[in-house]
């Protein structure tokens, strides 16, 4: 009863956490973002039509709802984890066309351009993000949890096997759950399950792949310095342009965030820089902190002065990240860090 009394209340609930849920919802946020990129990059190039006639209009929001929709009903129709990839992208697409009209929905007159509107649904993604953190980042998983997701895994796959790439993570997942209770039972039940080599497209692990591709081939060695520097200047760069272009009209506190938040990203890069000689791995972590500062509060502020510019930073900030932390983790492979805290 002790060891009970000392478990997280969600697993007391019976709601253990996924180990792939910071995948999902980073895929479902990315998503959105591409959606609603594309949406009003093909709207402006088509001169905003409407759909519908002259008597109905079929906003875009309607589809976005039945996108949603849909990634509801899959989600509540099939066990297991591999349908969860497919729910977060249909998901991603739904919400991406929904909150691209938020603009409708916060002013009386249904202004669809009303400016801060892009600002409003990068603070949401950003508010989603950080509530990912909060339930995943903060604690560390249970070795119940990770008996879960390896069962999970093993109810797919008795319907219909498992391939050699979804065996072997269930396998890492029950190593990681040693000791846990269920274990040697998760894993009888593992070594029951067929053969497969069928699988469901995921298509966010496609996306993931071609990312890591690219990674992989710019994370080596000692000019990642220079690459993760050099994406660090460009979206510092882009930033000071967005904000000394700036409209008269544009409010106060935006330009006055962007500004602030832009000279607190160089002095943690610049404390990242001090480190490189002595701790290459809490470098990159000081280096990662720059590259979150500059996503959580710069772009907010950039975004509410001009949201094309805005989203071009934005992604460049992203991709230092990405290469950031690829970095880190070849620095933990190769047992050259991991020991510090973020």
């Amino acid at each position: 009863m002790a060891a009970v009394s000392r478990r997280h209340v969600l697993l007391r609930w019976g709601l253990p956490r996924d180990p792939r849920a910071g995948e999902h919802v980073l895929g479902f946020v990315l998503t959105t973002v591409v959606t609603i990129v594309a949406t009003r990059g093909l709207l402006q190039l088509t001169g905003f039509p409407q759909v519908g006639g002259e008597t109905l209009h079929v906003a875009h929001v309607l589809w976005g709802g039945l996108f949603m929709a849909l990634a509801m009903v899959l989600a509540l129709s099939f066990a297991g984890p591999v349908i969860r990839p497919l729910v977060a992208f249909l998901g991603g697409v739904g919400f991406g066309l929904f909150i691209d009209e938020v603009g409708k929905f916060l002013t009386q007159d249904n202004d669809y351009f009303f400016q801060p509107a892009p600002m409003v649904m990068y603070v949401t993604l950003v508010a989603l993000v950080v509530l990912a953190d909060v339930l995943h980042g903060r604690r560390p998983p249970h070795p119940s949890e990770q008996l879960a997701a390896a069962a999970d895994h093993a109810v797919a796959g008795l319907a219909g096997g498992l391939s050699p790439q979804r065996r072997e993570v269930a396998r890492e997942l029950l190593r990681q759950g040693s000791g846990g209770r269920g274990e040697k039972e998760v894993e009888a039940l593992l070594a029951a399950v067929p053969d497969d080599h069928s699988e469901l497209p995921d298509p966010l692990e496609l996306a993931t792949r071609k990312v890591r591709s690219l990674l992989r081939g710019v994370v080596r060695g000692s000019w990642t310095t220079a690459v993760a520097g050099a994406l660090l200047v460009l979206a510092l760069g882009g930033g000071v342009v967005v904000m000394l272009t700036a409209d008269d009209g544009a409010p106060a506190w935006s330009l006055w965030a962007a500004a602030a938040s832009s000279v607190l990203v160089v002095a943690v890069a610049a404390r990242a820089w001090t480190l490189l000689g002595r701790d290459r791995y809490d470098a990159f972590q000081w280096m990662r902190r720059a590259f979150t500062l500059q996503l959580l509060v710069t772009v907010v502020g950039l975004y509410r002065l001009d949201p094309w510019p805005a989203t071009a930073v934005m992604a460049i900030a992203l991709l230092g990240l990405g290469v950031v932390q690829a970095e880190k983790v070849r620095l933990e492979q190769t047992g050259q860090g991991g020991v510090h805290q973020a």
